[in-house]
């Protein structure tokens, strides 16, 4: 049998924790309230370059992440030897990634707006007039994300509501972040890298090869991402 191997890149998060970590968690804690639903699917590496084995509260450093919804797939500027990080959870390390540049929080609405919509009032859909490359993260919460043209391996999309791309999906789709678990991902061309509605994921390898690169959409069955073909 001839063993088949492809290359895959993704997009991950570098975190750099600062002491005292007690204030650097509410700073965290005060982003993510900003900007709901940032980590969402998105891999984390930490890098402990910038505190020390005995700084206050790294024992609990990890578990407080977790608590949080960051998925930590990598650590850097750390020793297992160091005697707080006995009972970590170590990812495996990972090597070669180049660094992408800063990341920008996507910053809340003004707190003056009223927070209720009216009945009458739908959410709007972004609706996107070009393909998005490689690296590129896109996020809509406050509705629907039209894509009419191609996402690159790399990319991302996170909605509120449903994903749409008239095009290749080869990135990653997220969709129903803030609990929407009747969203759907819709795609011209399915290739995708991961699909997730309302915190429910699959990855590229679960979806059925006779998928691959036909028009398709992913929903929620029983907690549960099915991909199936469109008519």
């Amino acid at each position: 049998m001839r063993i088949r191997a492809r290359g895959r890149s993704f997009l991950a998060l570098v975190l750099s924790p600062e002491a005292p970590l007690s204030d650097w968690l509410l700073g965290l804690d005060n982003q993510i309230a900003r900007s709901v639903g940032f980590f969402a699917g998105r891999p984390v590496i930490l890098d402990l370059g910038l505190v020390t084995q005995d700084a206050e509260g790294l024992e609990g450093l990890q578990a407080e992440l977790i608590a949080r919804g960051i998925h930590m797939i990598g650590l850097e500027g750390a020793d297992r030897s160091w005697s707080q990080l006995d009972h970590w959870d170590w990812p495996a390390s990972l090597e070669g990634g180049r660094a992408s540049g800063t990341v920008e929080f996507p910053e809340a609405e003004s707190d003056t707006l009223d927070p209720v919509l009216p009945p009458t009032q739908r959410a709007e859909s972004l609706i996107l007039d070009r393909a998005i490359r490689s690296g590129q993260s896109v996020m809509h919460l406050d509705g629907d994300i039209i894509v009419l043209g191609s996402v690159a391996s790399g990319a991302e999309l996170i909605a509120g509501g449903s994903v749409h791309v008239y095009g290749a999906l080869r990135g990653r789709a997220i969709a129903g972040v803030g609990g929407q678990p009747g969203a759907r991902i819709f795609a011209s061309r399915m290739q995708a890298e991961l699909l997730a509605i309302d915190g429910f994921y699959m990855i590229a390898e679960e979806i059925e090869a006779t998928l691959h690169d036909q028009p398709a959409q992913a929903r929620l069955e029983e907690d549960r991402v099915t991909v199936t073909k469109l008519a």
